[in-house]
């Protein structure tokens, strides 16, 4: 037996949509698939956990450990962005000021949930052990450095690292001709 999700199991599991060339490890956890689009060439690895609303793009790696909590607010992680293992991205989060009971166990009628669509633009990378709070937009290009906590929002093209991250210097974005070449080379059309 493979490691991997059959293209027939996947199916059965009830996404979205799912697309082509996609692998997805039997010990990841999936909790309202019906709420989760992946696109084409994505690979999801062991222990990784996928809930609420989720939305991936294409050529896509989540690495050991991960845990994608989408949510009502939502998480997208666009075309060539991945994030090294035990990333955590939160979209919703609970009232921390004492105000209002907290966790899933309670009726929301006690709680106070909070959050904001988290968004990663194409190329984004994400080192291991980062944290990606509510409501942020990463875009294109950005990397961000291991152990980080992304608490706002990161313009394209640099490499961000620190708790809570700062921008260190600018990223190179020659990578977009690799695209090209890759995607040619696959018999796909570059963007």
């Amino acid at each position: 037996m493979s490691s991997f999700y059959s293209k027939e199991e996947l199916k059965e599991i009830g996404f979205r949509t799912i697309g082509e060339d996609v692998l997805i490890s039997r010990k990841a956890s999936i909790y309202g698939a019906k709420d989760i689009s992946i696109g084409d060439h994505v690979r999801i690895d062991d222990f990784c956990i996928l809930s609420g609303n989720i939305i991936l793009g294409s050529y896509i790696h989540i690495a050991a450990y991960c845990a994608l909590f989408g949510g009502k607010s939502g998480i997208v992680m666009n075309d060539f962005s991945g994030l090294s293992s035990r990333c955590v991205i939160y979209a919703d989060s609970d009232d921390y000021s004492g105000e209002y009971l907290t966790n899933p166990t309670v009726s929301d009628e006690f709680r106070h949930v909070t959050g904001g669509k988290v968004v990663l633009g194409r190329h984004v990378i994400v080192g291991t052990g980062s944290s990606i709070m509510p409501n942020i937009i990463i875009e294109e290009g950005a990397a961000v450095g291991s152990m980080s906590l992304v608490n706002a929002s990161l313009k394209g093209w640099a490499i961000y690292a620190g708790i809570p991250c700062r921008k260190i210097k600018d990223r190179n974005n020659k990578l977009l001709d690799k695209e090209s070449e890759f995607l040619i080379s696959q018999g796909e059309r570059p963007v």
